[in-house]
């Protein structure tokens, strides 16, 4: 997309040369006019002072002569006059002239000379004349001695005069320097880059240092009134007295950014994603499963600020590759932002209890992928391995588990090659943890309200550049992002992502499924009941109906993109819509009601509340019988231990096939009762089969069955 070139002038692009080159149509015949016209612009700036210092002297000084030279009195009167008026200019233009460098100080001087020395010469003019002599003979020496001197001073200005660099804190930024207080900055070589962009080199002096000009970004951008984003003072990681300045002096980007869809289907989760363009025009790219350490996200943003766009533009361009899987959880807006999308995602978890489900699945999936990749020799997660990248993509998380089992996932999940992105409005302590939020290093900063809340997600040293993301939901898009191979000196530049259009992402991804590989079984075997029982399950090339495809196949153009060859018309044939899970859940949950009812009303009423036996437990052992009494109990064959614990799998077996993987132990006691067994025996079985990681103990003595007892992974 070109962005539309802004024409707006700016303070800062008046202030600052900027180096460009102007093609001009030569006519027939009139090549030689132009090369006279090209050396005649050249050279007039430097004819200047020659036409000044031999036309204006003695244009004066025979004016001043012809007015008070003629009579004594008169020329003492005026000489003396003009010698009073020439000390004065002379103060005045010492004062006048910035002198912040070495450069300033040579300015000064040379300007002072040029004042002192012209109002001298017209002081001796007005009484002597103009053309006598001595003062014929120092105006044509002195004439030529000053215009030289500037000759010389522009072409030390215009770098004429080798490594002398472009002159310091002149010029616009010299008066720059003095309104903000960069007195002991120099800035160098500005120039600007063709994409809305001025950048320069500064360098402190006197114990000055970088991070005092950073503190003065805010004011820089208001005296040349860009946004206050718009300055960014970058250090040197090499010196600590140099530093990098840019200002942002036309927004390439107002425009809005247009999807920039994938080079081709089937590419491999380490390929260059495009989510947006920089603020210069460059493609803003993520690369977080080819860099050296695959790092976590942490997207943060007010709403509207642009997060479900970029969330979308990423999940969009990971759907179309080979070896990737996607989890998305949004419990808060369901399938809103991604519902268009879904059959990309091989998981996407719109209930709370499902999501919490999947979060305590993923410490023994990690733990299997690492023993895999261990196997097949690699350190970390590359496509060599037999494994797929996965992507868990998590909206507002801190609602969903708690810090301890974030941590660890994020703590061990980067080497085995699963990228956990977690999305969320402000990222301050009370939402994410400080453990939690050093394991996401990558970023995406959108818009925020308060400028401190950027510092919850962005890396201090891009803050304390001036890239503060401070305007709310006022730039859609816009942001700063860190991490994720994206190059440390474009931190501090500002990026937008795409715009998606919903009509052309459903067509892309439906191409996508004759790409996309299921989930390896390694993971799904992990993952146990909670992956196996997922309410969503995506396409794939090998769900029924999606047609064979080649590994790598050119993406199609927006206009191109229809149902692939043999895929059912009708998407409802594999994918389960919202009415359809209503009601299958509404049938489980009846079902799992009967069925607790039914076991509750097996067990009789005490008949006899005051009986002798009211008091007896269940871990209580039966008593013996009375000698008066008739009755006679018939001693039935204990279970043996396997017996035993077969009945209590079969009870557990039992919860799984009724879609329930949440228990308490309360739930069990018609199971000891069965085999025969008590609480104790209970609770050595719970923690056999914790141990075993068929089931996992939750807070508050609630237990989720991760696979079930008969089927054991």
């Amino acid at each position: 997309m070109a962005p539309r070139k802004n024409t707006r002038k700016t303070a800062a692009a008046a202030a600052v040369p900027v180096n460009s080159t102007e093609i001009v149509p030569v006519g027939r015949g009139g090549f030689l006019g132009h090369i006279v016209g090209h050396l005649a612009g050249k050279a007039l700036p430097y004819l200047s002072p020659w036409a000044g210092a031999y036309s204006l002297p003695p244009l004066a000084g025979l004016a001043t002569n012809q007015l008070w030279g003629q009579a004594p009195l008169s020329a003492g009167l005026a000489s003396a006059a003009l010698a009073v008026g020439g000390a004065g200019l002379t103060v005045v233009a010492w004062k006048s002239t910035p002198a912040s460098s070495t450069f300033g100080k040579i300015r000064r001087a040379q300007a002072t000379a040029s004042v002192a020395a012209g109002m001298g010469w017209l002081t001796c003019a007005t009484a002597a004349g103009p053309f006598g002599h001595p003062m014929l003979d120092l105006w044509l020496f002195g004439g030529g001695l000053f215009a030289a001197s500037w000759n010389l001073r522009q072409l030390l200005r215009n770098g004429a005069a080798g490594e002398i660099p472009a002159e310091e804190t002149g010029g616009g930024l010299g008066a720059l320097a003095e309104a903000i207080g960069w007195e002991k900055v120099r800035v160098k070589a500005a120039k600007g880059t063709g994409k809305g962009t001025v950048k320069a080199a500064l360098e402190v002096t006197d114990g000055a240092t970088i991070e005092d000009v950073q503190g003065t970004a805010k004011k820089a951008a208001a005296a040349l009134h860009l946004p206050p984003s718009g300055v960014v003072v970058t250090p040197d990681p090499e010196d600590a007295a140099r530093g990098t300045l840019s200002m942002r002096v036309a927004d390439l980007l107002k425009d809005g950014v247009q999807f920039i869809p994938p080079a081709a289907l089937g590419l491999l989760p380490t390929d260059d994603i495009p989510v947006g363009l920089y603020a210069d025009g460059e493609v803003w790219v993520l690369s977080p499963f080819a860099a050296v350490i695959l790092q976590h996200l942490l997207v943060m943003g007010v709403t509207g600020a642009g997060k479900s766009e970029f969330c979308r533009t990423v999940l969009a361009h990971l759907m179309c590759r080979r070896k990737m899987s996607i989890f998305l959880v949004d419990v808060a807006k369901g399938r809103q932002t991604v519902g268009h999308i879904a059959d990309g995602l091989d998981w996407l978890v719109t209930e709370e209890a499902e999501a919490k489900r999947l979060v305590r699945a993923l410490p023994a999936a990690i733990k299997a992928r690492g023993d895999v990749l261990a196997d097949e020799g690699l350190d970390q997660w590359t496509p060599d391995s037999s494994l797929n990248a996965v992507l868990v993509w998590i909206e507002e998380a801190a609602d969903l588990a708690d810090f301890e089992e974030l941590k660890e996932i994020a703590r061990k999940a980067r080497s085995v090659g699963i990228w956990l992105a977690i999305s969320l409005q402000r990222a301050t302590w009370t939402n994410v943890s400080t453990d939690v939020r050093a394991n996401l290093q990558a970023t995406a900063c959108f818009g925020v309200d308060d400028p401190g809340d950027a510092s919850f997600c962005l890396p201090d040293s891009v803050t304390a550049a001036g890239a503060i993301p401070a305007w709310g939901s006022e730039r859609p898009g816009y942001a700063f992002s860190t991490g994720m191979g994206i190059p440390q000196e474009r931190w501090t530049t500002e990026v937008r992502s795409t715009k998606t259009d919903r009509a052309y992402l459903t067509a892309l991804v439906q191409a996508a499924a004759a790409v996309r590989d299921p989930l390896d079984e390694t993971t799904a075997a992990a993952l146990g009941q909670a992956y196996a029982q997922r309410s969503h399950r995506g396409t794939n090339r090998t769900t029924p109906g999606v047609a064979e495809a080649a590994p790598a196949v050119h993406a199609p153009a927006p206009a191109a993109l229809t149902a692939l060859p043999g895929a059912p018309t009708d998407r409802s044939a594999y994918v389960l819509e919202d009415d359809d899970m209503s009601e299958i859940e509404g049938a489980a949950a009846v079902e799992l009601e009967e069925a607790r009812a039914e076991i509750l009303g097996a067990i009789p009423a005490d008949p006899e509340p005051d009986a002798p036996y009211a008091h007896l437990r269940l871990e209580d052992d039966v008593p013996d019988t009375d000698d008066d009494t008739d009755l006679a109990f018939e001693d039935s064959e204990r279970p043996s231990t396997e017996e035993a614990r077969h009945i209590l799998c079969v009870e557990l077996d039992g919860f799984v096939q009724a879609g329930r993987l949440e228990f308490e132990p309360a739930d069990l006691i018609p199971a000891t009762v069965a085999a025969g067994r008590k609480r104790p025996w209970m609770q050595n079985e719970l923690k056999r089969l914790t141990d075993l990681g068929v089931i996992r103990r939750d807070g508050h003595g609630q237990y989720t069955i991760l696979a079930s007892p008969l089927q054991p992974v």
